[in-house]
């Protein structure tokens, strides 16, 4: 996930802050040329951390702040909030046309992954917006641009536009709307093409397009993991065209996160969505403050709440947490909210949005490797349905036939079964209003031995990683 090695060294820089009762400007001093090299280091680009980092100083060397009880945690405020300006404050909604359909134009350089963009934007538009998006294959250039677009719309069961490529873009993007307008379709999305760098041949078809369909958007797509020359690319973009918007892609990779506390400052053009993976529904608006939050390692309980209530049937969730109380919560439910926890993404990376689980040692190494809960469903599946609703009636026999029908050894089938009655019986304890159950799973109660033992577990399993890591960088 991006920002982790900028959140670890903004945490330590405040660490010994937050603890202090009173707080000198030297202090402020010495944590700021922390943040200044944390910044840099991310590939933020130089002039926004010059002005940041003395914007922060003179607000936190005030005198209400140096007196006050609470210093430390108040120069931390200050911080989040200067962060969350930088990136634009207020999250911008995307502009809808009064009259349809909207047009909205991709563009940027080959490799920022525009064209999947183009479909995750449709995707997310038609589930959150009751769009009907309209494709436009306007990238005649790049080999397979358009059979690639024609992949994702099936996928989509969404409608492509395509001429061809013996057709000019501009004559593609001019007749793509008109066929949006005939079809009813009240959203275009035109996939442009890009090129390897910027060049003028570029810029005057792009432009050329713009003056054609007068787009209500123009989302200038760039990968974040170019880090700061993502900027230039966004500045340059800018210039010639007049961008309306960013998304920022890539943001799940091994990237320093630059560009998203750069961008916005230098071209002062709003970053609307960003990408976190390859699925087609991996597609975030963009929030400044919960952003901000991540980086700063306070998490994104927001965020999480809203990729539940996504996920999540609300009836049936009301119906979940009545089996926990009255403790019939079995298998068969234990493999639905399995598969409803991995439909919200990584399991590492929601654990990341809660508050305070960014300071659990090893977590920022921690990796949930999907297989394991793909052998946990085996064994789940290969259970009858009355073993499923009472795993009390396993007896080993049983258990050696699931390990054979799961094809997974019998160790593994009695830690599921194992893990299963102590997770049931601590959330009925959680759901009936004693918190004694979640206090064993934080390793404070009876049960804290084993949260212990797992936290332990997952902390050497961190540093194999870390080992294997270096041996590759090797």
């Amino acid at each position: 996930m991006a920002f982790e090695g900028l959140t670890g060294r903004l945490q330590d820089a405040f660490s010994a802050l937050r603890k202090k009762g009173k707080v000198t400007e030297q202090d402020v001093r010495d944590v700021m040329r922390e943040v200044r090299l944390a910044l840099l280091e991310a590939d933020v680009n130089y002039k926004v951390v010059r002005d940041f980092v003395r914007t922060v100083r003179d607000k936190a060397i005030g005198e209400e702040v140096l007196n006050s009880l609470s210093a430390g945690q108040q120069v931390v405020k200050i911080v989040n909030d200067e962060m969350t300006k930088l990136m634009g404050g207020e999250q911008e909604k995307i502009i809808f046309s009064e009259r349809p359909p909207t047009v909205y134009m991709m563009i940027g350089l080959q490799g920022a992954g525009k064209t999947t963009t183009a479909g995750k934007l449709a995707n997310y538009l038609r589930k959150h917006e009751n769009k009907k998006p309209l494709l436009v294959a306007a990238d005649i250039y790049r080999p397979a641009a358009i059979d690639q677009l024609q992949t994702i719309g099936k996928e989509l069961e969404m409608p492509v536009f395509s001429m061809g490529d013996q057709v000019s873009p501009v004559e593609i993007a001019k007749r793509g709307v008109q066929q949006a307008k005939d079809e009813n379709r009240d959203v275009v999305i035109i996939d442009t093409a890009g090129r390897l760098h910027i060049d003028e041949g570029l810029m005057d078809e792009l432009s050329e397009i713009k003056t054609v369909v007068d787009p209500d958007e123009v989302f200038l797509v760039v990968d974040a993991m170019t880090g700061q020359d993502a900027v230039n690319v966004a500045q340059s973009f800018n210039e010639k065209l007049e961008i309306s918007s960013v998304i920022l892609t890539k943001l799940d990779g091994d990237t320093r996160g630059g560009a998203a506390l750069s961008i916005r400052a230098v071209t002062e053009k709003p970053i609307k969505f960003t990408g976190t993976g390859e699925k087609l529904d991996a597609l975030e608006p963009f929030y400044p403050e919960r952003m901000a939050n991540r980086i700063l390692g306070m998490g994104d309980i927001l965020t999480l709440i809203e990729r539940a209530q996504q996920e999540v049937d609300e009836d049936r969730a009301r119906e979940m947490a009545e089996k926990m109380k009255e403790n019939t919560y079995d298998l068969n439910d234990f493999i639905e909210q399995m598969d409803q926890v991995r439909n919200m993404g990584p399991l590492e990376d929601l654990i990341k949005m809660i508050p305070g689980m960014n300071n659990v040692p090893g977590l920022d190494q921690m990796q949930v490797d999907p297989k394991d809960l793909d052998h946990m469903k085996a064994i789940v599946l290969s259970m009858t349905p009355d073993e499923r609703q009472d795993p009390d009636v396993l007896s080993q026999k049983r258990r050696k036939r699931i390990s054979n029908g799961s094809a997974r050894p019998l160790v593994e089938v009695n830690r599921l079964i194992k893990q299963f009655k102590e997770s049931k019986k601590m959330m009925s304890k959680v759901s009936k209003g004693n918190m004694s159950g979640m206090e064993g799973l934080l390793g404070n109660g009876p049960k804290g031995k084993m949260s212990k033992l797992a936290m332990k577990t997952m902390t050497r399993k961190a540093n194999k990683n870390k080992k294997k890591i270096k041996k590759k960088k090797k």
